[in-house]
């Protein structure tokens, strides 16, 4: 059996269901996706920019409570409520990431939790 470590904090939004904020297995952080939650609040983000900057944000709080930083992200999914909004994605990555970028899936999806309009998920690795 692998040593699996439950991942809590409060640098990013408490879970709004029956999940983890993350699970680590041998090394491998495995992060829930984030929408736009203020971490404090628990209010949503008005707004695609604000909601997506506001997730960008929540990832750094999972990271770091983990001693991770952005470059330990290797693969990230990504559910958009508006497809049209992709190129705000990818001038997030570039604000976000630098080069090389991480392994990306990109999917529009007909709702989110809590009515959001962006969310992503990550993997890491130490």
């Amino acid at each position: 059996m692998t040593n699996k470590i439950i991942v809590s904090t409060d640098k990013a939004p408490a879970a709004v269901g029956t999940y983890s904020q993350g699970v680590a297995v041998n090394g491998t952080y495995y992060f829930s996706g984030q929408i736009g939650l203020n971490a404090q609040t628990g209010n949503l983000a008005e707004g695609f920019q604000a909601q997506l900057d506001t997730v960008m944000s929540n990832i750094d709080g999972l990271l770091n409570s983990q001693d991770l930083k952005r470059e330990n992200i290797v693969k990230t999914s990504i559910f958009l409520t508006d497809l049209n909004n992709f190129g705000a994605v990818n001038e997030a990555y570039i604000a976000f990431f630098k080069a090389p970028y991480p392994a990306r899936s990109t999917v529009e999806v007909s709702k989110l939790p809590k009515g959001a309009l962006v969310e992503i998920e990550v993997i890491a690795v130490k």
